[in-house]
């Protein structure tokens, strides 16, 4: 789920601010031109997601949010925050939502790791106790976020990639047609109990990929969870954030994520909602908000929100199979029976859905 960039009431993790050397960091903003020249910086730790750290950086009047792989070391976890880094150097200047890049290294002799550091997102997330006043309340401002979640999604995938330096970020070519194996290949890394579904599931997607897609920038994990809104109403998308599955791919994955809960189906759902949809607009509100704004056809959505519940199903998974063999802490636990649901409903869908 979403690491959270958050001016929310934090907590004061001080065992994470201590590892932080504050004095390095402070020497390598200086040599970056960053703010405050000069002036040691001053950290504190940031709640959010568990997938890297993040910090609070104040410096010069300023704030900045600093974000670094965890302290317990995930293979390739570095790798994947200077991609982070770069997708977000690439996104300056564009209409998208985001947090400002700062600046970034890959040098670990500075603080321990690979970071970066960008501009602190004056906002909340739908993450940090649900909607928040007056979305709590006024439904047809809640509405608004929605529409606004689909806004963010559809400019994204109108950006021009390749004018923005991303040649090589991904790999356009073939990408719909790799997913099914790819994830069963990567289900097999770890299987360890029947998911009812996939099979049919699996089937079903590859009988039905569209023959043609316009490749564009992907979130690749793009949900309430992993967006911020700036305060009050009404709504507006303050930034798209946890940019790590990030690829040059089929952006309509992206709205198909955004659906994958949505009403009318998904409000049969028990365990994959994790927030109260009332007053959400309709299915065809937000496809046509989409269309209008990225240019894009989505007369087969149906497509990718059932490839994005498969995918989501099996990326859920392979938590639940840590889990099981304690690797995990007891907060995955309940993506146990998300999983089943997901696929579930995917396949359900599937059977509903008329050939190409």
């Amino acid at each position: 789920m979403a690491d959270q960039t958050n001016t929310s009431p934090v907590a004061d993790r001080s065992d994470l601010t201590h590892s932080l050397d504050v004095d390095s960091l402070s020497r390598w903003m200086d040599a970056q031109r960053l703010p405050g020249a000069g002036e040691l910086a001053q950290a504190r730790s940031l709640t959010g997601g568990s997938q890297n750290e993040l910090f609070e950086i104040t410096r010069g009047g300023e704030k900045m949010a600093l974000r670094r792989p965890p302290s317990y070391g995930v293979e390739g976890r570095s790798k994947v925050l200077m991609r982070e880094a770069q997708l977000l150097k690439a996104l300056a200047g564009t209409d998208v939502p985001h947090a400002r890049l700062r600046a970034a290294t890959a040098d670990e002799s500075v603080i321990g790791s690979a970071f970066y550091l960008m501009d602190l997102v004056d906002g909340w997330s739908p993450m940090g106790a649900g909607w928040v006043a007056p979305f709590d309340t006024d439904l047809e401002a809640r509405g608004g976020l929605a529409i606004e979640l689909a806004d963010g999604a559809a400019k994204l995938a109108r950006v021009d990639w390749k004018a923005r330096g991303l040649e090589g970020f991904g790999k356009p070519e073939g990408f719909l047609d790799r997913q099914v194996d790819r994830w069963l290949s990567h289900l097999s890394n770890f299987k360890f109990r029947e998911i009812p579904g996939l099979d049919a599931t699996a089937a079903w997607l590859r009988e039905h990929q569209p023959k043609h897609f316009e490749a564009g920038i992907m979130h690749g994990d793009y949900q309430f969870a992993n967006v911020m809104y700036q305060h009050g109403k009404p709504a507006k998308l303050a930034a798209i954030i946890d940019w790590e599955m990030a690829t040059i791919g089929d952006p309509l994955l992206d709205l198909g994520w955004v659906l994958v809960g949505w009403s009318p189906e998904g409000d049969a759902m028990k365990y994959a909602r994790y927030l109260n949809y009332d007053g959400m607009p309709s299915r065809d509100d937000m496809l046509q908000h989409y269309s209008t704004v990225s240019g894009r056809d989505v007369s087969q959505i149906d497509y990718y929100v059932i490839l994005a519940r498969f995918k989501l199903a099996l990326v859920l998974e392979a938590s639940v199979a840590r889990h099981a063999k304690g690797e995990a802490d007891d907060r995955v636990a309940r993506f146990g029976p998300i999983v089943l649901e997901l696929m579930q409903f995917a396949e359900s869908l599937s059977k509903t859905t008329p050939l190409n």
